[in-house]
């Protein structure tokens, strides 16, 4: 059995167990819905059949989401959308692993070239990460200081600040990031054509 073909089994395994706890997520939530909406009663043999079933699932969710201060009753819903975004960040996270795996391993067949190639597309894939983290994390409200998002203003702040220092503001909108990607990418291009 061969790397490629054990690491693609890896992938498979593991859609199908995110496709698994996503129908379980979604059959919770389902079932808290029919016991909130009265559609079973809760004091029936089947109304406390679902109960049984979904409370200790949806439970842990309506909690923290009463600490938030959203309203407990959307907090299946909001256990079907966190299982979902969870299970394509873990796929998406598995995938480019695979992917990198690969990548080396050709590298390593391919010489030392091959090899300072790779590690430069692998830093500007980080680097995109990082910035892409920092986008999304200023539309939602997380900044710097956000312990989750120090390390992406800590990847990209060196390529970043001086583009926002001569870059004035378009309608309002910071377009720093995008230009930093486009400098990257070019940077990139260019070490990898001299490489190879």
């Amino acid at each position: 059995m061969t790397l490629s073909y054990a690491m693609h089994e890896i992938l498979s395994v593991a859609r199908s167990a995110v496709l698994v706890v996503f129908g379980g997520a979604v059959v919770a939530a389902l079932g808290s819905w029919l016991l909130r909406t009265r559609r079973v009663s809760p004091l029936s043999w089947a109304g406390r059949v679902v109960r049984s079933l979904s409370e200790p699932v949806v439970a842990p969710v309506e909690r923290r989401l009463v600490r938030a201060g959203g309203n407990p009753a959307h907090a299946a819903w909001w256990l079907v959308i966190a299982v979902a975004i969870s299970g394509l960040l873990l796929l998406l996270a598995l995938e480019w692993t695979v992917e990198t795996i690969s990548a080396f391993v050709f590298a390593v067949r391919h010489g030392p070239g091959a090899i300072l190639a790779f590690l430069v597309e692998l830093a500007y894939k980080v680097l995109v990460a990082a910035l892409l983290a920092r986008v999304i994390g200023s539309w939602i409200g997380r900044f710097r200081y956000s312990r989750w998002l120090r390390p992406a203003y800590a990847l990209t702040d060196w390529v970043i600040d001086p583009i926002r220092r001569v870059m004035p503001l378009v309608g309002g909108w910071d377009l720093s990031p995008l230009v930093a990607w486009f400098v990257l990418w070019l940077l990139k291009s260019f070490v990898v054509n001299v490489v190879l």
